[in-house]
């Protein structure tokens, strides 16, 4: 038997409506310590993985580990039923092939109840290796959501350059060209407007904006993002939920033609 609850059930509503634009079919792993969702998008560009740990639910019970495959469109449906009040409740029989929600108002004046059909997804876990990055970047969430929106509109690559001098978004496109450079302020008087920049050497990477701009739009459930860049490694955006959890996103940089021709040389 799998049941967990959610008194403030804006906050799985908000993940499945960043989820859903990367991923249309996904796993949510279930055990006793939690849920947790690893998937990669269509293109094979990005990977996304959440963990909501048991701490994170007012009421969870996993008895035996089970995988709920979900299509993440029908479930978004489902989950507008609910208002941004409501708690939610998820069930699911250890063997059943249906997801059940309970919709709650916080006056118990309504509740509602559905069943979503399970699937069958093949998916192996990618294992993600520890990676000591070049630069590590934190800042408002509000504020890396506003960088992406402005530079959306100059083009469709942004250019990330983190440097002693601070961190540096630049985009180029037919209508002209824009950046935008973000100081560290660490001994900001709020602590969410501060940011603060962990330097080992500089690096510079360039990556799709469409993905960057669909990330952002997690900046409801955190109010406070990271970004970890190395040459080595693809591009890691976290927004951790306190100690229950996070939603981590994994973005393959651009490799531009010179960069490839270097490789063809070899």
């Amino acid at each position: 038997m799998f049941e967990a609850k959610l008194e403030q059930g804006s906050l799985l509503k908000n993940i499945l409506e960043a989820v859903k634009e990367l991923v249309s079919d996904a796993n949510f792993d279930c055990t006793s310590n939690g849920m947790a969702l690893q998937a990669m998008d269509t293109a094979c560009v990005s990977l996304v993985h959440l963990l909501l740990r048991d701490g994170a639910f007012d009421h969870f019970r996993c008895d035996r580990p089970l995988s709920l495959g979900v299509n993440m469109n029908s479930l978004s449906k489902i989950m507008k039923c609910a208002t941004p009040k409501d708690s939610i409740t998820l069930k699911a029989e250890d063997k059943g092939d249906t997801l059940s929600f309970i919709f709650e108002s916080p006056e118990h004046e309504r509740y509602s109840e559905f069943d979503m059909k399970l699937i069958e997804i093949e998916a192996d876990q990618l294992g993600i290796p520890e990676t000591e990055y070049s630069a590590v970047i934190h800042m408002p969430s509000s504020e890396f959501k506003r960088i992406c929106t402005d530079l959306n509109v100059i083009g469709d690559s942004v250019t990330i350059a983190a440097t002693k001098a601070g961190v540096k978004f630049s985009a180029n496109g037919e209508v002209g060209n824009g950046s935008i450079l973000v100081r560290q302020n660490a001994s900001a008087d709020d602590d969410k407007k501060a940011t603060m920049i962990e330097l080992r050497e500089p690096v510079t990477l360039t990556f799709a904006l469409k993905y960057l701009t669909t990330f952002s739009k997690s900046n409801n459930l955190s109010n406070s993002v990271t970004l970890s860049l190395s040459k080595e490694s693809p591009l890691l955006v976290e927004y951790k939920f306190n100690e229950n959890g996070h939603i981590r996103y994994y973005l393959a940089p651009k490799i531009d033609d010179e960069d490839a021709g270097e490789v063809e040389e070899e």
